[in-house]
Order: C-alpha cells, then sequence, then structure tokens
C-alpha cells in the first residue's frame, strides 16, 4: 500500500524519490525514539515538522495485542486523526502531506508533514508558576472551559487523544497577548476513533488530563467547573465515572515522580540534547 499524498510547491523540491528523501530529511530533532523521529525544518515558503517512522516491527504489534490496544503503525493514524479534529472543530496542527510505503505492517514505512503553528505557549508552561502567582480569575474560569470543551468534544464524538496531558494543548501566543484564547491540540500520533463512544478510554484521557495539571495550583472549584461543563456535553459522567478517573490520576502521579520513570525522562531529554 503506497501513498503520497504533497502539494506542488513541497513536491518540487525533490526528485522523482521522494518518499526515500524525505525518510531521510535532517532538521532540529523535537522527539526520537524507537521507530519514529519528529523534526523541524524550513521547506518551500514556510517551517514544518515531519514525523518519519520507520517501521514498528512484530514485537510492538504482538506486544500491543496482548495488550488489547490497537497497534500504531505509522502515519496514517495521525493523518486520520488532523482530518477528524478538523471536521468536530478542534484545532490543530495543519496537515501539509503525507506518505506511506509498504504493506508488511511490521516494516512499513511513513511520514506525516504539518505547518509549524508558530508562536505557541503549552498549558504546562503556563501554568508552571501558579502555584506561586496565580492567573487572572477570570482568565483561569474561560481557560478550563475552552479545556473542557476539547474534551466533551472529543470524547462525545468517540474520538480519544491517548496522551491527553497539559503540555499537548497550546496556546496561541498572539492571540494570549490580546487576552484570547485560542487553543490547539497537537501530537495525535495515537489517537483513536472509536465508532462508539468508550467510556473507559474517556477516564484515561480524563486521568491524564487531570495528573498533568495536578501541580498547576488548581483549585476543587477549579476541578468542579470543569466536571461541570465537560459532563454536560458527554454521556456516561456517573459518580463512578469520576471516581475512576481520580483513582488513575493519582496512580500516574506516583508513577511519574518515583525513581524508575524519572531516571527514564532524564536519559531521554539527555539524547535529545546530543
Amino acid at each position: 500500500m503506497d501513498k503520497l499524498e504533497l502539494p506542488a510547491n513541497i513536491r518540487s523540491l525533490f526528485s522523482a524519490d521522494t518518499f526515500v528523501e524525505i525518510m531521510q530529511l535532517q532538521g532540529q530533532v523535537y522527539r526520537d525514539v524507537a521507530g519514529r523521529r519528529t523534526i523541524q525544518l524550513k521547506l518551500a515558503d514556510g517551517s514544518y515538522f515531519v514525523k518519519q517512522h520507520f517501521g514498528v516491527g512484530w514485537r510492538e504489534i504482538v506486544k500491543s495485542f496482548l495488550s488489547l490496544k490497537k497497534p500504531i503503525l505509522g502515519a496514517q493514524t495521525e493523518v486520520n486523526a488532523i482530518r477528524k479534529l478538523d471536521e468536530i472543530g478542534i484545532d490543530t496542527t495543519p496537515l501539509v502531506g503525507y506518505g506511506i510505503k509498504g504493506i508488511n505492517p511490521a516494516t512499513q514505512q511513513s511520514f506525516v508533514i504539518t505547518q509549524d503553528l508558530g508562536d505557541i505557549i503549552s498549558l504546562e508552561d503556563l501554568c508552571a508558576d501558579w502555584r506561586s502567582n496565580p492567573p487572572d480569575a477570570n482568565f483561569k474560569r474561560r481557560l478550563i472551559i475552552a479545556v473542557a470543551d476539547v474534551a466533551a468534544k472529543l470524547h462525545k464524538n468517540g474520538v480519544n487523544h491517548r496522551d491527553f496531558y497539559i503540555c499537548h494543548l497550546c496556546l496561541d501566543a498572539p492571540a494570549l497577548k490580546q487576552n484570547q484564547i485560542k487553543l490547539y491540540l497537537i501530537d495525535l500520533h495515537r489517537m483513536l476513533i472509536h465508532r462508539e463512544i468508550s467510556i473507559g478510554d474517556n477516564v484515561k484521557d480524563i486521568a491524564a488530563l487531570y495528573f498533568s495539571s495536578m501541580d498547576a495550583g488548581l483549585t476543587s472549584r477549579d476541578y468542579l467547573r470543569f466536571k461541570r461543563y465537560y459532563s454536560s456535553g458527554v454521556s456516561g459522567c456517573m459518580p463512578y465515572f469520576w471516581r475512576q478517573v481520580e483513582h488513575r490520576a493519582n496512580k500516574l502521579y506516583a508513577k511519574f515522580h518515583g525513581d524508575k520513570f524519572q531516571k527514564r525522562l532524564a536519559t531521554e531529554k539527555a539524547a535529545l540534547r546530543k
């Protein structure tokens, strides 16, 4: 199954073997893990992100199936995710083009090119000092409602991000300077689109969001506001749902702050600095 969809201005930069050349592109590395690399670079008239998938291998596929998870084979997942978010009205990185080569799921290679969003700030960075330097109350209220709206739009449409942390929610910086909230959802390579709403996956998404905001200085009133706005748009938000969210979020928090995870995180950061 070979595919190649690129706009003319990008395709013209490469020779006849466009796919191979794009898979060999170099740039500023943002993520480099087994089988996948994300780089930023200049192409034609703008700045872009290129996510290159080099094949997951049978071991990863079998591991996913044994864990009752759908394996993520390459760029097609992110392409589908971007198109779905466009359809349901959630802002994300605009799709520029993508390519897929091969039919063997273990060795299939692929790439996706997205437009650089420019001057953005993640909610993780925005909230980093909120405990010692609380934000304007009205702004915080509007931001919480905006995040709840994104989460509700995802889940009522059967979509789960699966890495729904505040670092993957970003504000447009120029709009922020005008006291406006324009929110982007990024890093979509694991997103799942279900035919029916998955309450279990919704729990995992909201737990990830809750866990990643635990050090942001939010109050119980802030969390209640999120619950109210999220629950108004999504079915299945009974008390048991929220108990599951809290239990899972606390487990994630303990795991994240454990020695094993912190050592792994330090290793990954050191690799990116090389």
